[in-house]
């Protein structure tokens, strides 16, 4: 059993829903990612999702494309985040971590190299964006049998047949993307994404975790009222941005605290 799937088996007994944020590797400077994580889990966080910064991010709105500038800037590439993730594992052995990312850096490292060092270093999951699932069958497989979840995207413009492949290929939990856009753009429409949920899990039993729009304490609470996962990104770096490194860390604690706090009131 995956650290993913054991984080929401016990959460689903304690009647808890996951809190998932995202960052930047990187972001604002190298020296920061792990403080930042660990930060994040300390502030209430189940599972992270760590994005692998890349020059094109097709999905990423302009909040996430200037994170990934800075990181770049840094020269901060795949082998320099699975470091990170390495360093994060010697203080926190318990806390599932996801990569975010796109196929350019894992092609260029080599399918098979990424996976065996991603799984070395203490990942758990990984996320392609550009992946899909329909010709990412031989990836999933590699990654299931080397520990590592492999986690797809679904969209409110999902077909059936698009929902059904997903269910069969990925693993840990499926990521619903709850705008029509890019990260950071429009209005969560909760009477869409409501609509949209019970046809995914009638293809699946995998906890499904919402995306995109989410901003603060009480957006969090009306998703995880429908969904397993409140999955939290451009706002958190929308603060680490203004925040500066000198006080990234303790603004993205204040930050998460109340959304992880909305998460666990009781109907």
């Amino acid at each position: 059993m995956s650290r993913i799937q054991s984080r929401f088996e016990a959460l689903k007994k304690a009647r808890r829903k996951a809190l998932i944020p995202y960052i930047t590797a990187g972001d604002p400077l190298p020296s920061l990612t792990v403080p930042l994580l660990h930060a994040l889990v300390e502030a209430g966080a189940d599972i992270l999702e760590l994005g692998v910064p890349f020059s094109d991010p097709m999905a990423d709105g302009p909040v996430v494309q200037r994170s990934a500038e800075r990181a770049l800037a840094h020269h901060i590439g795949l082998a320099n985040v699975l470091d990170m993730v390495r360093e994060f594992r010697q203080g926190d052995a318990q806390t599932p971590l996801v990569l975010m990312g796109y196929a350019n850096p894992v092609e260029a490292m080599g399918t098979e190299k990424f996976v065996a060092q991603a799984t070395s270093a203490g990942v758990d999951g990984v996320i392609v964006v550009d992946y899909p699932p329909e010709e990412s069958v031989q990836f999933a497989d590699l990654a299931r049998r080397n520990g590592l979840d492999a986690i797809f995207l679904l969209a409110p413009t999902s077909t059936v047949t698009r929902i059904n492949e997903v269910a069969r290929v990925g693993s840990g939990f499926l990521y619903y993307v709850s705008l029509k856009g890019v990260t950071g753009a429009g209005h969560l429409d909760l009477a869409d994404v409501a609509a949209r949920l019970p046809v995914i899990r009638a293809a699946t039993t995998l906890p499904i975790g919402v995306g995109f729009g989410i901003r603060d304490a009480e957006s969090a609470r009306r998703v995880a009222e429908i969904a397993d996962a409140v999955v939290i990104g451009s706002r958190i770096i929308q603060e680490i941005e203004s925040a500066g490194p000198a006080d990234a860390v303790s603004r993205v604690k204040a930050l998460m605290r109340p959304i992880r706090a909305a998460l666990d009131q009781r109907p």
